[in-house]
């Protein structure tokens, strides 16, 4: 574990809604190190340079935002998955309180840190604002969002608020959306992984690129049949209910093909693989948590993580089989419901945790299994 001390202050927990802020992201560069990535106190998102000891070097840049998703980094800089304020308009609401209209973005950086480009993912702007039908914006509803690559163009995979109109008045609905911009920062339109709406309703939207298929692969939680999905169209991988207590954690690549996920119900934490569809194996692991985690580890490895009183425990699946290797451990840092462990090319994983107070983060690495 590394203490990384900030000079910016970091916005701390909060109550980790699915429609709050998320604090902290991290992510591997390719040259070594890694990028840090944290939402200010000061409507800000944060971007510093870690070194192979996960030490800050550097000056941090920053950009306009008011609530971070994800980075993800390249070996000539990276994108960061972000929220702006937005314009509601001066449409009327059918029913139900007013809420502040939002936008999605990348912000493409380069190797320094700095902007390159910026593309907003949603589709405000013009003559559309969030309470025009037809809109896709960020509401209050669940809005998280993951980002992916293929080497060239990125994908963001997001919860997304509907705008339709119900005679002289609008319905807001929720579901998510994937967009892919390509290197330039256009939207590639037309992409064949891409959609306007996918599940719905939706929440916990995790991606991956696989580069076997050359497809992204995606997974929610939806009350569409109440269950753990990949959208547009909808297949079932793993069936749920609606009691609150459904809820997806993270999707990595299987290394025979197909994927694994892990999610819970009633506290209790499974994992699926699966290609297209419903899954070909379920693990029933001794996990106790609503919010798990899961990322790949090595070769041949993944890695399983969740909140244990005010740590995290952790175990290794193989991931061929997802038989357990290893014993149980923990590592001692605070969890976070929706932060993510990121996988490095060294076969360690890395998760960004709260610091010993709002001028630090604490990364916690997985060193690689002998």
């Amino acid at each position: 574990m590394t203490e990384v001390k900030l000079s910016a202050a970091v916005t701390g927990y909060g109550r980790e809604g699915d429609t709050e802020p998320l604090p902290m992201a991290v992510a591997e560069r390719p040259a070594g190190g890694s990028w840090l990535a944290w939402l200010g106190t000061d409507g800000r998102v944060y971007l510093g340079r870690l070194d192979c000891d996960d030490k800050l070097v550097g000056t941090p840049t920053s950009f306009a935002g008011i609530d971070l998703q994800d980075v993800h980094a390249d070996r000539t800089g990276g994108v960061v998955l972000l929220t702006r304020k937005g314009d509601c308009g001066g449409g009327k609401l059918c029913g139900g309180s007013s809420s502040p209209c939002r936008t999605m973005h990348m912000v493409r950086f380069d190797d320094t840190g700095r902007q390159v480009w910026e593309r907003q993912v949603t589709n405000l702007g013009g003559s559309r604002t969030g309470y025009d039908d037809g809109a896709r914006f960020v509401w209050w509803y669940q809005h998280h969002g993951r980002l992916a690559t293929d080497g060239k163009n990125y994908a963001a995979y997001f919860g997304v608020a509907i705008t339709v109109r119900n005679g002289s008045c609008v319905d807001i609905h929720e579901g998510d959306r994937m967009q892919v911009v390509d290197a330039n920062g256009k939207l590639v339109s037309g992409h064949r992984d891409s959609f306007e709406v996918g599940c719905s309703h939706s929440w916990t939207t995790r991606i991956v690129w696989d580069p076997r298929t050359s497809h992204y692969a995606m997974v929610c939680a939806t009350d569409n049949a109440c269950r753990i999905a990949q959208p547009d169209p909808y297949r079932t991988v793993a069936a749920g209910a609606c009691d609150g207590s459904l809820f997806g954690g993270d999707l990595v690549l299987a290394p025979t093909g197909g994927y694994w996920t892990a999610w819970s119900q009633g506290g209790g934490v499974r994992l699926e693989r699966f290609t297209t569809g419903r899954s070909n194996l379920t693990v029933r692991t001794t996990a106790k948590s609503s919010h798990p985690h899961l990322v790949s580890y090595g070769t041949g490895r993944m890695l399983l993580a969740w909140a244990s009183g005010s740590s995290i425990a952790a175990q290794v699946y193989d991931a061929a089989t997802g038989k357990t290797v290893g014993a149980k451990f923990t590592v001692n840092v605070k969890d976070h419901d929706y932060l993510a462990f990121k996988a490095y090319s060294d076969g360690s994983a890395a998760y960004p945790a709260a610091g010993g107070g709002n001028r630090s983060i604490r990364i916690a690495r997985v060193l690689p299994l002998a």
